[in-house]
């Protein structure tokens, strides 16, 4: 894959986003009150092209706030384009497979979804395709968007982020680190560690957790790194789990230093304090407004962002200390 020709692509698909929306033509409609119903994003006109309904579903768990970003950017791109939005998620890939398929029998216009295990999402993606809805894919599912038959993908190639995250940890010099798995089976998460693996020059041990239980996350993290004073970095793949290994550095003794992958507000507090030594931010907002766009534009003009054929990247971009007020306050307002 040519990363470097897709990362061009992004303002490309913004810049057609902004010119869709003029041609198209606004009202002052808020795109009403219902979270479901774009209401996200109350400030924004709405286009005048006919009302369409897109299902958005994706394997958020519950409590995970990096999933109400993505929702965000899916809310605003729907108040924008006359789009009544239905969320829904599951982190068990069976039954975020039974959300894909009520959506196909309830005849959406189009259905946006995240393959964080696409063997068990195959199935019905097919059957979505063959009743004639364009599906797109966001955050997870970069290796398989395409054999699926998706139409585009918009989110960070996490082995790509996984080596600079790699390189990174050289830069600083980390010399140990234990990669936080808060959910087995999903191939982004497994992506990230694995890239990370490549390009970091010193010892990598991988550690499962339940991210499901934060509390249990806390004390195995906890008993980790009492059990090997030899780390020096602890890396997670959310912000909530960095948090929680800010906690359990604490309550171990430990000297280790905690980076991560992706963005909340607290999250940036906590690089702005020096709790947190770098975070890596895949924009999630922008994947969410990306994929809602994209099947507005499909339907109503037939455009492919990447022309069918590449993904579109939003990351990875590194924050850290120098930058961290420039993102700020977008992450104050749950956009970053």
């Amino acid at each position: 894959m040519d990363s470097s020709r897709s990362r061009r692509l992004v303002p490309a698909v913004a810049l057609a986003a902004a010119a869709a929306l003029t041609l198209a033509g606004c009202s002052s409609g808020s795109g009403g009150k219902k979270a479901e119903e774009g209401g996200g994003a109350a400030s924004a006109g709405r286009a005048t092209t006919p009302r369409m309904t897109v299902a958005l579903v994706t394997h958020q768990a519950p409590g995970d706030t990096f999933w109400d970003i993505v929702r965000k950017g899916a809310e605003a791109a729907a108040a924008k384009d006359n789009i009544k939005l239905v969320y829904s998620a599951d982190p068990d890939a069976g039954r975020q497979a039974n959300l894909v398929q009520n959506a196909v029998d309830q005849k959406a216009d189009g259905i946006a979804v995240t393959l964080a295990k696409p063997d068990a999402l195959k199935a019905v993606v097919g059957k979505a395709v063959g009743a004639g809805i364009p599906v797109v894919g966001l955050n997870s599912g970069l290796a398989d968007w395409k054999k699926l038959g998706l139409l585009e993908f918009f989110g960070q190639d996490e082995s790509v982020a996984g080596e600079a995250f790699g390189t990174k940890l050289n830069a600083v010099g980390a010399k140990k680190v234990v990669c936080v798995v808060h959910e087995q089976g999903n191939v982004g998460l497994t992506q990230r560690c694995d890239g990370m693996k490549k390009t970091f020059k010193g010892t990598t041990e991988t550690l499962y957790v339940n991210g499901a239980d934060m509390p249990s996350v806390k004390s195995t993290i906890t008993a980790k790194l009492k059990q090997d004073g030899g780390i020096d970095h602890v890396v997670t793949l959310g912000a909530p789990f960095a948090l929680t290994a800010v906690q359990a550095v604490g309550d171990a003794g430990s000297k280790a230093k905690v980076a991560t992958f992706d963005l909340n507000k607290n999250l940036t507090a906590a690089v702005r304090k020096g709790d947190i030594e770098f975070a890596v931010d895949q924009q999630p907002y922008l994947q969410g407004y990306l994929a809602i766009d994209s099947l507005w534009l499909y339907r109503n003009n037939g455009n492919y962002s990447g022309g069918g054929v590449q993904p579109v990247l939003t990351g990875p971009a590194f924050v850290d200390r120098s930058n961290v007020d420039k993102v700020a306050a977008f992450a104050a307002k749950g956009t970053r």
